[in-house]
C-alpha cells in the first residue's frame, strides 16, 4: 500500500496537520513525523552541526504520530532517510495557517518540505490555505476542504508523476469555493516598513520583522489572483531555478559581459 508522510512547519500539533492527515487516510498509509513546535518561515534550514531526536506522540483524535527536534525539512530527510522503517512514496506538507504565494515560496518551511521530498526522490506537494485570525471564515471547514484537495491531488500524482525536481504548491482559498486554477507564480511586493525598531528597557534597540501587509498584483492567471478571485491554486513549481532566457542573452552577449577581462564560456 501508498505510504504518504504528512509533515508541516506549523508544529506537529496545528490543527491543519491533522486535517490533511485525516484526508489522506482514505488513500494511502499515513505517517506523520512534524517538528514539535511552529518554524513558519524557516525555509530550507537543515541542521547539520548537533543530534536530532524523534519522539512518539498523539494527535488530537489519537491518533499516533512521531514529532522531531529538527526543522520541517529535516523531518522529511529523516523519514527519506529510513528513520521510521519505511520509506514514504510520498510527502505532503500542511495545511500551512498562511497561504504560501508568490515569493512567499522562498520562505516558506511548508514548500521547503515539498523541496526536500523531490530532492531525496519522491513526489512533493504543500498545501496553504488562510491565516484565520486574518479572515472571516468557518477555519474547521476550510482545513476539511484543503485536505480533500490534497487527497485528489495525491491521487492524480501517484497515478501521473511529475515532472524531474518539480514540486505542486496549492493555496486553498477562505473564500467561496470557486473551483481551481492552474496557476504560476504570481507577484507580491512588501513595504519596507516591515521593519520596525524598538527599545529594551536598557534603552538597547531591538527589531521586529515581518510587520507589513503584502500588496498583490491583480493577475488571474497567477496563485495570488486565483486566492483573490476564490479559486485554488495548484501551481507547479521546479526546483531548477536556471532563468534559461537571460542565459541565452548572456551567450549572445559575451563579447560585452567580459568581468574586467576574464573570459566567459
Amino acid at each position: 500500500m501508498t505510504t504518504i508522510l504528512v509533515t508541516n512547519d506549523d508544529g506537529v500539533f496545528s490543527p491543519g496537520l491533522l486535517a490533511l492527515k485525516q484526508a489522506l487516510t482514505s488513500i494511502a498509509e499515513v505517517i506523520v513525523l512534524a517538528p514539535e513546535r511552529n518554524w513558519s518561515a524557516s525555509s530550507h534550514l537543515k541542521t547539520m552541526h548537533k543530534p536530532l531526536r524523534i519522539h512518539k506522540t498523539k494527535l488530537a483524535d489519537g491518533s499516533p504520530a512521531y514529532s522531531s527536534s529538527g526543522s520541517p525539512t529535516d523531518c522529511v530527510a529523516l523519514a527519506m532517510g529510513g528513520a521510521l522503517e519505511v520509506i514514504p512514496d510520498m510527502v505532503v506538507a500542511g495545511v500551512n495557517a498562511g497561504y504560501n504565494l508568490g515569493v512567499d515560496v522562498t520562505y516558506s518551511g511548508t514548500v521547503a518540505c515539498a523541496m526536500e521530498a523531490v530532492i531525496k526522490g519522491a513526489p512533493g506537494i504543500a498545501v496553504s490555505a488562510s491565516f484565520f485570525e486574518e479572515e472571516d471564515a468557518d477555519a474547521a471547514a476550510v482545513r476539511r476542504r484543503a485536505g480533500e484537495v490534497a487527497c485528489a491531488i495525491a491521487q492524480y500524482v501517484l497515478h501521473n508523476p511529475l515532472p524531474e525536481y518539480t514540486l505542486l504548491n496549492v493555496n486553498v482559498p477562505a473564500s467561496d469555493f470557486a473551483g481551481v486554477r492552474l496557476t504560476r507564480m504570481g507577484r507580491r511586493h512588501y513595504d519596507a516598513s516591515e521593519v520596525e525598531q524598538r527599545r529594551d528597557p536598557y534603552g538597547r534597540p531591538y527589531y521586529w520583522l515581518g510587520g507589513s501587509r503584502p500588496i498583490d498584483e491583480d493577475d488571474p492567471d497567477t496563485d495570488v489572483g486565483a486566492i483573490q478571485q476564490g479559486y485554488v491554486s495548484v501551481t507547479p513549481i521546479s526546483l531548477d531555478m536556471t532563468h534559461y532566457a537571460f542565459l541565452e542573452t548572456l551567450r549572445i552577449e559575451r563579447p560585452a559581459f567580459s568581468l574586467d577581462g576574464l573570459r566567459v564560456k
